[in-house]
């Protein structure tokens, strides 16, 4: 028996910044043009693997995962 099988459906909680800061990235940013507390917030997302960190030319890029359904 595969993992989706027995697990119907997937949540990762998220606070209402989290979720406000989630919708609110479109693209491909830069982290430094955001607060010090917009960063806090994305990093927390990072580690939840809803956003990605990129380097690029020395710069930190962030960008929305995209989740498709199977």
């Amino acid at each position: 028996m595969k993992l989706n099988e027995l697990i119907s459906e997937f949540t990762i909680a998220l606070t209402n910044e989290e979720a406000a800061m989630l919708e609110n990235i479109s693209g491909v940013q830069q982290l430094h043009q955001f607060t010090e507390r917009e960063q806090f917030i994305i990093e927390n997302l990072i580690r939840k693997s809803l956003i990605s960190k990129a380097m690029h030319k020395g710069i930190t890029m962030v960008m929305k995962n995209e989740f498709g359904s199977d």
